[in-house]
């Protein structure tokens, strides 16, 4: 009886082990079968569109983006090729907007932003972003690019003998002429890019911008950028894979001097901090929801694919000066003294290829026209002065 009532006990244990072992491979397949759901591609996207800082190269992913899903894009009105810029942002300025209404699933070409106006025109779910520079590169960007149109700028030698003494050339009263030359990220973001540097008011900004946008990029970390864009939006690597865009020959670059770097920490005290406070958001949101290791092996992803249609798409396999490229149709818009880099794609590329290449190199407002013409059949083209890359 004894050795029965062990051996009985002994294969209770043992189905009880075996039940328990069972509903742990159990619970390890349900919880397997309720992990997230892939997420859906947002395709509701406003991008405000600053300036000097890489956002010509944000401006031909989305406009990409808006091909490949035949997406609606809020085009400037008429002739112009910006939102009303410098001007504050108005409904009105979007061409259409009477008649479509709500119904645009893409803004990006520059505008100076309104949140209520531009809430007019984008639908309620529409994800907003936008992307800043460290100001100190920005400024002399800016300097070279804006050096003929800007007055601030246009009677300096150069960079550092502005930046020795700004006030000397800057009148505050030229806010239209000179808003390239101070506080140009503070400006496009719709607030006064003279104000003072005061610390309730800037911080009310930072969290009003924080309220406005659901992500800040940084231009200084591009391919970072791009990999938590992907993510966030639930693009593809081939929606955020890209060509430099709007950039200018290494021989335009100015070199700035320590004293001029720290000045400009100084004169653009307002970007610096909206520079500081995001760029330290930005890597915070990175290892909240990517993490490092995982960011930099899609890095290596996209610089891969990257070089991958560098190989089929251009002849020279990087970006040429402008008076190296060949179809005119894809020569960059020129401004000051930058030489703006363009390409040239190879010949006898198959039809699909081809357009691909070219969706990759068009200069943005070559790109503008197009898909003004595209959406907008009836309407007189957006006229270049430029041979038409797409006639159909």
């Amino acid at each position: 009886l004894i050795i029965f009532s062990l051996f009985l006990g002994l294969t209770c244990l043992s189905g009880f082990l075996h039940v328990k072992k069972n509903y742990r491979i159990l619970k390890s397949h349900e919880e397997l079968l309720t992990r997230p759901a892939p997420c859906r591609a947002k395709t509701n996207v406003m991008f405000l569109k600053t300036h000097k800082t890489a956002s010509s190269t944000v401006l031909n992913i989305m406009f990409r983006f808006a091909e490949r899903y035949s997406l609606t894009v809020a085009l400037p009105a008429d002739q112009q090729f910006h939102l009303g810029y410098p001007r504050t942002f108005m409904a009105r300025f979007v061409e259409g907007f009477e008649t479509i209404g709500q119904n645009y699933n893409i803004m990006c070409n520059h505008l100076r932003f309104n949140p209520l106006e531009v809430k007019k025109v984008m639908a309620p779910n529409t994800f907003y972003f936008s992307i800043l520079r460290n100001p100190i590169p920005l400024l002399e960007s800016s300097y070279i690019y804006y050096k003929s149109n800007v007055p601030a700028f246009r009677v300096s030698k150069d960079v550092n003998e502005f930046l020795a003494s700004p006030t000397r050339y800057y009148h505050p009263g030229d806010y239209r002429e000179n808003i390239y030359a101070r506080n140009i990220m503070w400006f496009d973001f719709g607030y006064n890019n003279n104000a003072e540097n005061e610390a309730k008011y800037t911080q009310a900004v930072l969290e009003e911008i924080e309220q406005n946008f659901h992500l800040i990029l940084i231009a200084d970390y591009f391919d970072e950028s791009m990999i938590l864009l992907k993510h966030t939006l639930c693009w593809d690597l081939d929606d955020v894979v890209y060509f430099k865009l709007n950039s200018r020959s290494q021989e335009t670059v100015q070199t700035l001097t320590p004293e001029s770097e720290e000045k400009i920490k100084a004169w653009c005290s307002l970007d610096w901090k909206l520079y500081l406070h995001f760029n330290q958001s930005f890597w915070r949101r990175i290892e909240e929801t990517i993490g490092l290791e995982v960011l930099e092996e899609e890095v290596d992803q996209l610089r891969t694919r990257q070089k991958e249609l560098m190989e089929t798409c251009l002849s020279e396999q990087e970006a040429v000066r402008k008076d190296h490229i060949r179809n005119k149709a894809l020569l960059p818009y020129q401004s000051g003294a930058a030489n703006i880099l363009g390409y040239n794609l190879k010949q006898d590329l198959d039809n699909r290829t081809l357009r691909t290449c070219q969706q990759m190199v068009i200069p943005e407002l070559q790109y503008t026209s197009y898909l003004y013409a595209v959406q907008h059949p009836h309407k007189r083209r957006k006229e270049l002065g430029l041979p038409l890359l797409w006639t159909s």
